[in-house]
């Protein structure tokens, strides 16, 4: 149930903040007043797009803000808990919308996004607007009204299933036939790669073992000539660095015997003296090692090619090209059993159809349970609106499947399964059922919606029923049917209605009234509650248009006493 609506800076709103009754709360204003702003703001605290151009000229963000009890609504408290929303019995939903054309939504001061709300906006309220009337007029719609009529959420959830499964595995058969078809051609690639993988077989690593060799042949003459050089220096040429140092250590044990001091020094000098001898003796080894290989440079050159041109369709890494060896022999192992394959899937394909079928069979068979009881549902609320020998018809057809592979006893099937459904109605007797689309007037629509939004209310788990202007195209004694029609809902829902019909403000619970003004420059629309006295006023209004007469005033007064007593 919507508790508050607080308002800023939307449009023509600048400032509202209104209370709502619990039952029938009736919104009234003469026509441009703004009551389209506060469906407006309705559907922005329900999910609705949010834009920059509903800013009031001359501010920098709009603001809605909307109070819900939903100590009723078990669905909803389950969906904040689950996204880890604080509630209680309470929600208050928050809008901010910026002229950068961002917005930010809140879910009791947890910011949160626009889906996260649009999920909610169900379980909180449902609207039905002009719009909605002549939407009725699309069949595309028709299939919706009558699933949540028999509450078939569960059977439609698992025909998509099967359908999901069914299709995915359409499309592995199809691309397994693709394949085969190719195969002659795939199993010559795949054997052209796998030899050509074959024959270079790069190792791990492989391909900086070959540059540094490489750099090394290259370089073996200099190297040669440095290796020469140092080990003279060190231990051949006379004299030798090793015999200068021999001659120091030679002084400094001399020393040592007079002065102990010098023992530390000659250590050191004698370990250097040590390592500069290995070190000399190692080069003169190494230089025996370093040859100028011409044709080992050839054949490191030539493998460093094949590796890299192997790399450049299977690297960038020598790793690299041995998992793709392994994937080319996986698949072209897969490609010589896909005739083994391809019967597998054709019967897995067969059974899921089996499955999606039986499923899709069951859910048409209570569609059309649901589509006798859901005609002679609204025909019944039909005859209390005024329409006493209407008739109406929830046809349920096969879906045409005449070129569809996967079709269900001739129907194709979607996830919504395989039928579709139109409303048809005979507004007077003898007169067959036609589509709705074809023979309803304004009038009529306004009414098969109200009727089917009171068959359907007691299914849907929405605690506010929003009605913007169904009573479109009315008038007389119809409207008050209308009126107590949506009275009569309000004994078990909260109602909103905005309406321009006197017979049906007056047996609201709660009036309230939009008018506009203006302030400086912008236009902006207040709305206030009614007292009794300013009530009669706005009927007599309403009645008579804006010269009130006595005789329109005392017809309100009758209407507003008319008004039925609540339980």
């Amino acid at each position: 149930m919507l508790c508050e609506l607080r308002v800023r800076d939307l449009l023509l709103l600048s400032r509202l903040e209104i209370t709502l009754e619990p039952g029938f709360n009736a919104l009234t204003g003469e026509t441009g007043a703004g009551k389209s702003v506060i469906v407006g703001a309705l559907n922005l605290v329900l999910g609705g797009r949010a834009s920059p151009d509903q800013i009031r000229p001359g501010s920098d963000e709009a603001e809605v803000e909307a109070l819900f009890d939903i100590s009723d609504s078990p669905a909803v408290l389950h969906r904040l808990e689950a996204s880890g929303v604080l509630s209680g019995s309470e929600l208050i939903v928050r809008r901010v919308i910026q002229a950068s054309g961002r917005s930010r939504t809140y879910l009791n001061g947890r910011l949160c996004t626009a889906a996260e709300l649009v999920a909610l906006a169900p379980d909180l309220a449902d609207i039905a607007s002009q719009h909605e009337s002549v939407s009725l007029t699309d069949p595309a719609t028709h299939l919706a009204y009558l699933d949540a009529f028999g509450s078939l959420d569960a059977p439609k959830h698992e025909v998509a299933s099967c359908y999901d499964s069914l299709h995915e595995t359409a499309a592995r058969v199809a691309s397994l036939e693709q394949r085969l078809r190719t195969r002659s051609e795939r199993d010559a690639f795949l054997r052209f790669q796998l030899a050509d993988l074959d024959d270079v077989a790069p190792r791990a690593g492989e391909m900086e073992e070959l540059k540094a060799e490489r750099l090394r042949l290259r370089s073996a003459a200099r190297l040669g000539d440095a290796a020469r050089s140092a080990a003279g220096r060190l231990t051949e040429s006379d004299p030798s660095l090793c015999d200068e140092l021999r001659r120091i250590a030679a002084d400094l044990g001399s020393s040592a015997s007079l002065d102990p001091w010098f023992g530390q020094p000659l250590a050191l000098v004698e370990s250097a003296l040590g390592a500069l001898e290995e070190a000399g003796r190692d080069l003169t080894r190494h230089v025996e090692h370093i040859q100028n290989d011409p044709q080992r440079l050839d054949e490191v050159e030539e493998r460093l090619f094949r590796i890299e041109r192997l790399l450049r369709t299977h690297g960038p890494t020598e790793s690299d090209a041995v998992e793709a060896r392994a994937r080319l022999a996986r698949e072209l192992e897969e490609l010589q059993g896909a005739d083994d394959d391809l019967q597998r899937l054709r019967e897995e394909l067969g059974a899921r159809l089996a499955s999606a079928a039986e499923a899709a069979r069951r859910l048409s068979d209570q569609r059309k349970n649901a589509a006798g009881r859901l005609g002679a549902a609204i025909g019944a609320e039909l005859s209390s609106l005024g329409m006493g020998s209407a008739k109406v018809v929830v046809d349920v057809a096969p879906l045409d499947g005449a070129r569809d592979p996967l079709a269900v006893d001739g129907a194709r099937l979607s996830r919504d399964g395989i039928d579709r459904v139109e409303f048809l109605i005979a507004p007077n007797k003898g007169i067959p059922p036609r589509p709705l689309r074809k023979i309803a007037s304004g009038g009529e629509l306004s009414r098969a919606l109200l009727a089917l939004k009171r068959v359907l209310a007691s299914n849907g788990p929405a605690g506010l029923h929003v009605f913007d202007e169904v009573d479109t195209g009315v008038g007389g004694a119809i409207a008050e049917c209308i009126g107590r029609a949506l009275a009569d809902i309000a004994r078990h829902r909260q109602v909103f209605c905005i309406t321009h019909l006197a017979p049906i403000a007056a047996l609201a619970d709660a009036h309230f009234v939009v008018e506009k003004a203006q302030d400086g420059e912008v236009a902006t629309s207040q709305v206030r509650r009614l007292t009794a006295k300013a009530r009669t006023r706005e009927v007599a209004r309403m009645l008579s248009g804006a010269r009130i007469t006595q005789a329109s005033l005392q017809t309100a007064e009758e209407l507003l006493r008319a008004r039925p007593a609540r339980d």
